[in-house]
């Protein structure tokens, strides 16, 4: 009878780090849509001023959970990867596809310039607030200033020491910068700064479709779905099954890199951010195809803006506090990119409207970026 009992003792192989990696990912993206689901119901239902900080604390929880998780472990690289890596997803990869599926499936319209009536043409072009747009683009380049002063101190010789102590000083100072900003959205100029899914109304497009344009209005105006109760508990769950996907998650990064023959950077810089920012990916993209620039403007740009002026200070303040020395000296190769990446998404922009050719740019500015960082792996393992 020993003898059968030993025979059935089989020693499983162990699992692929690949299919770990895979598989959590996989878990995250719906997690991230609850968490995401939850945290507006909330929002409805506290106020926009709470609100507000819910969205700020929430809105990129994926990245926020993954990164002190890497931080704990030392991975420093693949967490300063990951922070460029959010930013150049949002402003290439979300922003590109919103641009050009928004621009062909819902065109505005306009009436011809000759004043006939009944005759209007379709121009595949959407607009959206520039004022809004403008503000957080004008952040992004403080954003790089920010980024780029610590690597160039480096560059130019400065000691690891001085190097760290900058970099910790700006994040303070960019953190700070977060805190003014939300004021700003929210105190001293709310009207037309302030983008959310339950006062962001349709674009106008003309004066004869007035009776249209009330309609859209009042199905925008959004009330909560579920119990605060059960969004609060959906909220807290959310967030601790993601802990735990996420803790698999870069456990599996070593094996992923050596069994797929990937650097810790092209994983950081490229599959990190595009599943941590999956549910805002689809978000978006639905947004610009019901002709919802601002929402749209509000989740690309200001989730990266959110994510250089929140997390990443938060992640280097918290590794000082922990013993981790993470900076902000990025490689000159990713501040390079970085503000090649925020110079085009500012000229597009900067007009106010976006057709489907600028998101064909977008997106072949991240492919290529994408390629050239794959082909950098054996310089950066």
């Amino acid at each position: 009878m020993a003898t059968a009992s030993n025979s059935t003792n089989v020693d499983l192989p162990p699992a692929s780090d690949i299919a770990t990696f895979c598989l959590n990912c996989l878990a995250i993206i719906p997690l991230a849509k609850v968490l995401d689901y939850t945290t507006d119901q909330l929002s409805m239902r506290v106020g926009e001023t709470i609100g507000g900080l819910l969205n700020a604390t929430f809105g990129n929880a994926v990245e926020l959970i993954v990164g002190v998780i890497a931080l704990k472990q030392g991975l420093l690289r693949v967490l300063q990867a990951s922070i460029i890596g959010s930013i150049l997803s949002n402003l290439l990869l979300v922003l590109g596809f919103c641009f050009f599926l928004g621009s062909l499936r819902k065109p505005t319209v306009d009436q011809k310039a000759n004043g006939e009536k009944g005759i209007v043409v379709k121009n595949l072009y959407q607009s959206f607030n520039l004022d809004h747009a403008n503000v957080t683009t004008g952040l992004l380049t403080v954003v790089f200033l920010g980024f780029m002063v610590p690597a160039a101190f480096s560059a130019q010789g400065g000691s690891e020491d001085s190097t760290l102590h900058l970099s910790r000083g700006t994040a303070v100072m960019l953190l700070v910068t977060y805190v003014a900003f939300l004021i700003f959205q929210m105190y001293t100029n709310p009207e037309g700064l302030q983008v959310t899914p339950r006062n962001l109304k349709s674009a106008k497009i003309t004066s004869s479709h007035a009776e249209t344009e009330e309609e859209e209005e009042e199905e925008d105006e959004e009330v909560p779905d579920i119990l605060t109760s059960i969004a609060f508990f959906g909220l807290i769950g959310a967030t601790c099954l993601i802990g735990v996907c996420a803790e698999f998650l870069v456990d599996s990064l070593d094996g992923l890199s050596s069994e797929a023959g990937i650097s810790h950077t092209f994983i950081g810089i490229i599959i990190l951010p595009i599943v941590g920012n999956a549910a805002e990916h689809v978000t978006a993209v639905s947004s610009a195809m019901r002709n919802k620039m601002d929402l749209v403007i509000g989740v690309a740009v200001g989730s990266s803006m959110q994510v250089a002026l929140l997390v990443a200070p938060i992640l280097v303040l918290l590794g000082w506090i922990i013993g981790q020395p993470l900076t902000l000296d990025f490689e000159i190769f990713e501040t390079a990119v970085l503000f090649v990446s925020i110079f085009v998404v500012t000229t597009l922009i900067g007009d106010g409207k976006s057709t489907w050719l600028e998101g064909w740019v977008l997106l072949t500015s991240y492919v290529i970026i994408a390629l050239a960082f794959y082909f950098v792996q054996d310089t950066t393992n």
